[in-house]
């Protein structure tokens, strides 16, 4: 009676549980608990996770990918961060990608300038960038020598990569004198990708000695950052010292990045930063700190003694990569609803399963509460417990995939960013735009089914507050977690996937047709913007398509730019892949999430869409009588059954995927484009067909037939 859940990620690092970070998703991988699932959009991950941003951060390094604009990055050298860092078709620069990379040097010689008058000079000049993972950046790098005679530019084509050093032969007119400084600004054109600077070093004419300039933080924005010459300083009076002047600036700067702030009355103070996102990114971990005090020290799955066995089964699958977790820590202190008097109850289950030879998951260990001061080593259950135990374990990991499931991927990843690109396409865009008539019929009905949702389903009174566990205000709460974690990456199969281990599972059927669906979405987009964006240049010129843009980022989504999410097009392939998360999430994903709720909730058991006793802190004492009052009572099932059937009954005026009779596009070019897309989509059609003949569990949710044209439900 139970499916395994949406939370599922491979591990590649020990057991641990994600804190607020990391969200759980659906994945429609075979399972003997049930069955394929169909929910699309797990957070199969290796190991633990870090916030949204780094994470989409990771996996932009990792694939090549970007998405461009203004990632929401600080403005000033000092507080430049770690940003998205990426740009698709560039190449990797030297080192950028290879962990534990000795450092490496390379010389070159730049061109002399023309002689002006004077004695040239010739300099060297080392330029080193950490070793930490994503110290190496795409922009391009402009230093100037400044010396107490004169100052001077120079003309390098820098583009710093990871762990190296890169060796320069310059020569200037002039002798600089004595250097001070060296001044450098990153420059970027679609991406800030912020570089680790350890030093820059400069070896004068004739036999100088050789003079320093540390840096060892992060370089962010354009702005001219000034490094000083390295020898220490005391302070001093004169307003007219270079140095001084730079410190007194300095400092000034600092007290504006890192301010006070009171955690608690009576205790010393604290960095004004209520996580650890607001902190000025050079006090951040470096990646390999962060992965390793998440991995290692983070609250996750404790094994109390007498666990050997366990522990070594679990080591095991480890090392064969077949292990996964299903963590949902998200709902971590969400308070739970209170139904007619009566309290209801949550929990934020970790689940370690193992995958089969044959792809089948099979779950090895359930943790129903992470680790707390007055438990900090929860109960495991075990296949090998009394079964009600292990029954009672499984439907609270699967009440708890309920409620991510409507809150977080149907509710938040689906109805309502369909909604922000729908009003922005309405206020941006008119009706002569080929963005405008591309997009119309997949935000059909959008608007209006979410305000039907907001004043019916999720109000107070609502559904929510009279069957749910999350209920009562805590939806809220999990929403608003949800979507401080939604970021661009996610809405994006090939990438999240990708980023979650889950290409090339044999049972991921969901992965495998989301990824053959964004493809034949993605050529239909293409077909479409270059018959009106023949050249880059169009794009970034078209003032309208911007302010579109700029609405969904900046207004819509509230300033997600910090998520990955762009605020300008650049490129046509920018365009593209933004208008194919579009088209991608208003039709193909929430038909993968909607479709399959009246089969997997209908049994109520299967998935409770509330509990009404404690989660069990003990297995002997788990009778027939526990289960059923843990499950709704019928009240509550009978809106769940109701709820499920009517959200995910196929809809009478249902019009499919690239099916719309509407004709926004005059022309024989654009119809060509629809009619290539249709063809497509019946090719897919008879291949999911054809595959589903072969399955005890046939998938049919991304079935192109089954997929609505936009959001309606």
């Amino acid at each position: 009676m139970f499916a395994p859940t949406r939370g599922l990620r491979p591990t590649s690092i020990p057991p641990s549980r994600e804190v607020q970070e990391g969200p759980a998703a659906p994945t429609p991988l075979a399972s003997p608990w049930l069955g394929p699932l169909y929910h699309p959009a797990a957070t199969l991950r290796p190991g633990g996770t870090a916030s949204p941003h780094s994470r989409l951060y990771r996996s932009a390094r990792r694939f090549g990918l970007v998405w461009g604009g203004d990632l929401g990055a600080p403005k000033t050298c000092e507080e430049g961060g770690a940003a998205d860092r990426s740009f698709k078709g560039w190449k990797w620069p030297r080192g950028a990608g290879s962990p534990g990379r000795s450092r490496e040097s390379h010389r070159t010689r730049l061109p002399s300038p023309k002689l002006l008058g004077g004695a040239m000079g010739r300099y060297r000049i080392r330029v080193a960038t950490g070793a930490w993972l994503f110290s190496g950046s795409y922009n391009r790098v402009q230093l100037w020598l400044v010396g107490t005679r004169g100052e001077a530019e120079l003309e390098l084509q820098l583009r710093p990569a990871r762990g190296e050093e890169e060796e320069f032969d310059h020569d200037v007119a002039e002798d600089l004198g004595l250097l001070q400084f060296v001044r450098l600004r990153k420059h970027h054109w679609l991406v800030d990708d912020a570089w680790f600077c350890d030093r820059i070093t400069v070896q004068g004419p004739g036999a100088c000695a050789e003079v320093a300039f540390p840096c060892y933080r992060w370089v962010q924005g354009e702005d001219i950052l000034s490094l000083p010459e390295g020898t220490a300083r005391l302070p001093g009076d004169n307003a007219l010292d270079m140095f001084q002047k730079h410190r007194e600036k300095e400092l000034k700067d600092r007290q504006q990045i890192y301010c006070w702030a009171t955690w608690k009355e009576g205790l010393p103070l604290t960095i004004a930063a209520d996580r650890k996102d607001d902190l000025p990114p050079n006090m951040r971990f470096h990646e390999e700190k962060r992965l390793d005090f998440e991995w290692t020290l983070k609250a996750g799955l404790v094994l109390p003694s007498g666990m050997e066995e366990l522990q070594a089964q679990l080591e095991k699958e480890l090392q064969n990569g077949s292990l996964f977790e299903a963590d949902f820590i998200l709902l971590d202190g969400i308070p739970a609803n209170v139904i007619r008097g009566e309290k209801q109850y949550l929990a934020a289950p970790l689940v370690m399963l193992k995958m089969e030879p044959n792809g089948k998951l099979q779950p090895m260990v359930i943790q129903i509460q992470p680790p707390n001061p007055s438990s900090p080593t929860p109960t495991l259950f075990l296949p090998s417990d009394p079964p009600l135990a292990w029954l009672l374990a499984k439907s609270w990991v699967r009440n708890s995939d309920f409620q991510l499931h409507e809150i977080q991927y149907h509710l938040l990843n689906t109805h309502l960013v369909a909604e922000v690109i729908a009003v922005a396409t309405m206020r941006c865009l008119p009706g002569l735009h080929p963005i405008f008539k591309f997009l119309i019929p997949h935000i059909r009905y959008t608007m209006e089914i979410n305000t039907r949702a907001r004043t019916q389903l999720i109000s107070d009174g609502g559904i929510f507050d009279k069957a749910v566990s999350t209920g009562g205000g805590g939806h809220v709460q999990l929403l608003r977690r949800a979507a401080a974690q939604l970021t661009y990456c996610s809405l994006c199969p090939p990438d999240d996937l990708a980023d979650r281990g889950l290409l090339g599972l044999p049972g991921a059927l969901y992965a495998h047709d989301a990824l053959r669906l964004w493809e034949i979405i993605a050529r239909y987009v293409e077909g479409i913007v270059h018959l009106f964006y023949q050249r880059d240049d169009i794009v970034k010129g078209d003032p309208e398509l911007q302010a579109w843009c700029r609405e969904i980022t900046e207004v819509g989504l509230c300033q997600a730019q910090d998520r990955g999410f762009p605020v300008s097009f650049q490129s046509q392939s920018q365009l593209c892949h933004f208008l194919t998360m579009c088209v991608f999430t208003c039709t193909a994903q929430h038909a993968a999430i909607n479709q399959g709720q009246l089969d997997w909730y209908a049994w109520v058991p299967n998935a409770p869409c509330t509990m009404r006793m404690p989660p069990p802190t003990t297995k002997e004492d788990v009778t027939m009588a526990t289960v059923m009052g843990s499950l709704p009572d019928v009240r509550q099932a009978c809106l769940q059954m109701a709820i499920s059937w009517h959200l995910s009954r196929r809809q009478p005026d249902m019009v499919p995927l690239g099916h719309h009779k509407e004709k926004y596009f005059s022309g024989p070019k654009p119809k060509a484009v629809l009619n290539q897309f249709r063809t497509d989509l019946e090719k897919l059609e008879k291949e999911i067909t054809a595959r589903n003949e072969q399955l005890d569990w046939p998938y049919e949710y991304l079935k192109p037939s089954c997929i609505e044209n936009s959001v309606t439900i």
